[in-house]
């Protein structure tokens, strides 16, 4: 077995916890970029029916009127400047809303250019105008789409000190402020793990909370929701955890909202959370989240199903006890469910999560068998993607490390090891390798009940043998020691097979389990 997936186990340094496996960092950030990309920053696009209104950013960027697209030419940023930097309010607010319309154009907003005209300092002076609410809102929406550019732009703003200002803003009795500050921290806070600390440091969390607990608009609760989610994010290094541990609370009351938006952010922010050691699981698992989290499995919304599997699936990485809570709030009956479902990506976690039920006790074994999940998991073998196929095999040979002969013999009844002998025919060496182990596994099972010809017999039938012979010559070294192993201790001359010991095969051509034909106690195969 590899040393790079020895390191992603669970609990690394005696056989049976040497099953259960965290992401790597290389996969999970493949994984997340998708989400990544479209998610961390966000920019506020107005419409001509809301400009007078001055409605909460969050209606204005899903209303369904076109963009307004304001010309930028010299002659009129210059009038801008000179109306920003005067002492008339009316000429300030003027020149601040024709900023913040340019800036909100669809594609290509000319950001750059009106932070080279120096506007950004005014308007974080315009934050802290209280006695004008309206500048101080067009304000923090020109700033807001500044800090949804790229890292120098957002950079410009922070570095400008508009953190403490919008910070101060959450406070503000006006929801509509409040709610366009949470956005504007947010595009900050998704920069990356430096502005994240950097915006956390300054003490955004305790008001956010609050505000978490006491607003219930759906709008304004989702640019909660989407900014936490920032401020759980990344693991390089990851959000300090007393930190962390103070959104817990909001993150249980936010997946519990009917807005789908709202769970699914708040979904995201607690599978950042879950994804660490066991002292940060724990954490989650004490918040009281994970019935919830379970219930959201059947809710019927893959934006929501997405990362609240991602968020079960990282708690059962965890201890025994943590992956018990888990399976206790009914999630097996839901993953089998999922096993089915059309999307290759969600069968994938489903499988990767049941993998780490699988390296639990024996108990926690059983109750995967006892759910009906090991057929779901061969039908994913057969005819899945092979990254679901790889989660699968993952399930099934941690069924065989840590389960009992019964278990075994589970597997070979639900057509197994035709499956994984179908496996050993890819090019990813470590899935031969996690197969390979899984074969070994289920042999010696066998061995201890004096019935590995029957089972040797059945490998070899499903083309199994001829795939391992093949892999003596593998390129890499730990499949051909595996596979020479194998022939060696199982197929070689000495513990050669009669052919009359073959079982008999379904019209599926799966081995049957014949108890009548097997010694009292045997290895029913």
């Amino acid at each position: 077995m590899s040393q790079d997936r020895l390191k992603t186990f669970k609990n690394f340094g005696k056989d049976t916890d040497e099953l259960r496996r965290r992401r790597t960092d290389q996969s999970l950030e493949l994984r997340k970029a998708r989400k990544d990309e479209q998610l961390c920053k966000r920019r506020n696009i107005d419409t001509d029916e809301l400009d007078a209104q001055a409605n909460s950013p969050v209606h204005e960027a899903n209303g369904s009127q076109p963009a307004v697209a304001v010309a930028v030419n010299e002659a009129t940023l210059k009038q801008i400047v000179t109306d920003m930097f005067c002492d008339d309010p009316d000429r300030q607010f003027a020149a601040t809303q024709l900023t913040r319309k340019i800036l909100s154009r669809e594609r290509h907003p000319p950001i750059d250019i009106v932070i080279q005209a120096g506007i950004v300092p005014r308007c974080i002076i315009f934050l802290s105008n209280q006695e004008n609410p309206d500048l101080q809102f067009e304000a923090a929406w020109v700033l807001t789409n500044i800090a949804s550019g790229n890292q120098v732009q957002t950079n410009t703003v922070v570095d400008a000190g508009a953190v403490g200002p919008f910070i101060d803003m959450l406070r503000s009795p006006y929801s509509h402020i409040a709610e366009q500050a949470i956005w504007a921290l947010g595009n900050i806070a998704g920069d990356g793990p430096i502005l994240r600390d950097h915006v956390i440091n300054k003490g955004i969390i305790p008001p956010l909370v609050a505000l978490a607990k006491s607003q219930n608009s759906a709008s304004f609760l989702r640019n909660v929701a989407w900014t936490l989610s920032n401020l759980c994010r990344a693991k390089s290094p990851p959000p300090p955890q007393e930190a962390t541990r103070m959104c817990l609370p909001a993150l249980a009351r936010l997946i519990k909202m009917t807005d789908m938006e709202v769970v699914s952010d708040a979904c995201w922010a607690l599978s950042y959370l879950s994804d660490g050691p066991n002292e940060k699981i724990e954490e989650v698992v004490k918040s009281g989240v994970v019935t919830r989290l379970v219930e959201l499995l059947d809710c019927g919304n893959y934006n929501v199903i997405t990362p609240c599997l991602r968020a079960v699936g990282n708690i059962v990485t965890g201890t025994d006890s943590q992956t018990q809570c888990v399976v206790r709030s009914g999630v097996l009956p839901l993953l089998t469910k999922l096993l089915r479902c059309p999307k290759s990506n969600i069968v994938k976690e489903a499988a990767w999560t049941i993998s780490n039920i699988a390296a639990g006790t024996i108990e926690q074994i059983t109750e995967i068998l006892q759910a009906g999940i090991v057929p779901l998991l061969v039908e994913v073998l057969r005819t899945g993607e092979f990254r679901a196929q790889k989660e699968a095999i993952w399930a099934i040979t941690n069924i065989t490390s840590g389960g009992s002969v019964d278990h075994m013999i589970h597997l070979c009844q639900n057509g197994a090891i035709p499956a994984m002998c179908d496996m050993l025919r890819c090019r990813d060496w470590r899935t031969i390798v996690t197969t390979l182990d899984g074969l070994e596994n289920i042999l010696k099972a066998a061995q201890e009940v004096n019935q590995v010809e029957k089972v040797a017999c059945a490998i070899e039938e499903s083309g199994g043998l001829d795939s391992i012979e093949q892999l003596q010559s593998h390129e890499n070294n730990t499949v051909y020691t595996k596979a020479y192993v194998l022939i060696d201790n199982f197929f070689s001359d000495e513990n050669a097979v009669d052919d009359e010991l073959l079982p008999a095969t379904n019209e599926n051509g799966d081995f049957q389990m014949s108890v009548s034909n097997i010694p009292e106690g045997g290895f029913n195969l």
